[in-house]
C-alpha cells in the first residue's frame, strides 16, 4: 500500500473578485476576517507543526500548493525546497475556482501556474488539484495538454487510472475528499474522530492491497491540523501507518512514475480490449 501525505498550502484572498459561481467568504460584506485570518494562521503557524510532525516521522510530503502561497509566504517554499518535497500545483488562489472558465480563459490559468513555479523554482511541477475542486469538462484535456502527468480532481478510486485526454497522457491519482481535515472538520468531527478515521481507513486499504495495490492519501490543512488540540492526534494516527510492514511512503510523482513504467502499457492493453468488446 502507497501512502502519499498531502498538506494544502494555499492563500485565501483578503478581498477575492466576484465569482459566479460561489462567494468564497459567505460572511458579508467583505472583508470577512475571522475566515482569513484562521486561514493564515495555517501559514504562519500550524504549517510548522505539521511539517516538524512529518521530520519527526520520516515523511516526505507532497504540497498541494496554491502559488500565491510561496508567492506571499516565501519561507514556505524554503522550508518546502530543505525538506525535498515534492509538488502538487493547486492553482493561483484557492479563492479563484475555474467553475465557468472558458478553455482559452482555464488554459491561461495553468500557464501562468506553470510559468509561475518555473520563476519560483526553476523546475515544473508534476500534479494539479483545481482550486477549490472546482474543475471544468476541459481540464483534464488542458492539464495534460500542459505536459502534467498526474491529476487529483477525480476521486474516484483507490487506485492510479487512466484518464483519456485529447492530448498527451494523464493519471488521475487517488486524492481524498474523505480522509480530509477540511472536509470532516466542517461535518462536525474533531481530531480525536478524525486520527480514527486515518487508521481505520488504513487498516482496509492495507488488507485489499494484500491482494492488489492501493494508494491512500491523508490530506491535511494547516490550518485545522496544525492547531495545538489537533496535531498530536494526527501525528499519532501517521505514526501507527509508517511503522507498519508492506506500506510505501511515497510522493505523488512517486506513484506516478512507477504506474507509468509498471502499469501504464498494461492497462491500456486491457483497456483496448475492453473496448473492442463492447
Amino acid at each position: 500500500m502507497a501512502l502519499w501525505v498531502v498538506p494544502n498550502l494555499e492563500h485565501y484572498e483578503y478581498l477575492p473578485g466576484p465569482s459566479p459561481a460561489l462567494d468564497p467568504w459567505p460572511r458579508s460584506p467583505h472583508p470577512d476576517v475571522p475566515g482569513y485570518s484562521t486561514r493564515d494562521y495555517g501559514n504562519r503557524v500550524g504549517v510548522w507543526r505539521l511539517f516538524e510532525a512529518f521530520d519527526r516521522l520520516g515523511i516526505t510530503a507532497t504540497v498541494a500548493f496554491n502559488v500565491g502561497a510561496f508567492e506571499h509566504y516565501p519561507e514556505l517554499f524554503t522550508a518546502c525546497e530543505a525538506r525535498g518535497y515534492d509538488y502538487l500545483c493547486h492553482g493561483i488562489y484557492n479563492t479563484r475556482y475555474h467553475w465557468g472558465m472558458s478553455p482559452p480563459e482555464e488554459r491561461a490559468e495553468i500557464a501562468d501556474c506553470v510559468e509561475s513555479f518555473r520563476r519560483i523554482s526553476g523546475r515544473t511541477f508534476d500534479g494539479w488539484f483545481t482550486p477549490f475542486l472546482s474543475p471544468t469538462l476541459h481540464t483534464p484535456d488542458l492539464v495534460a495538454a500542459a505536459g502534467i502527468s498526474y491529476y487529483c480532481d477525480w476521486v474516484f478510486d483507490d487506485q492510479p487510472f487512466p484518464l483519456r485526454v485529447q492530448e498527451g497522457r494523464l493519471l488521475a491519482m487517488p486524492y481524498s475528499v474523505d480522509v480530509n481535515d477540511a472536509v470532516v472538520y466542517r461535518q462536525g468531527f474533531e481530531a480525536a474522530e478524525f486520527a480514527r478515521v486515518i487508521t481505520d481507513h488504513f487498516a482496509v486499504l492495507h488488507r485489499d492491497g494484500l491482494a492488489t495495490g492501493r494508494v491512500m492519501c491523508v490530506a491535511l490543512h494547516p490550518y485545522i491540523s496544525g492547531q495545538p488540540h489537533w496535531i498530536d492526534h494526527v501525528a499519532r494516527a501517521l505514526e501507527e501507518i509508517v511503522s507498519r510492514d508492506g506500506v510505501w511512503v511515497a510522493t505523488g510523482s512517486e506513484i506516478a512514475a512507477w504506474y507509468y513504467a509498471t502499469m501504464w502499457d498494461a492497462i491500456q492493453v486491457h483497456l483496448g480490449e475492453t473496448d473492442a468488446g463492447s
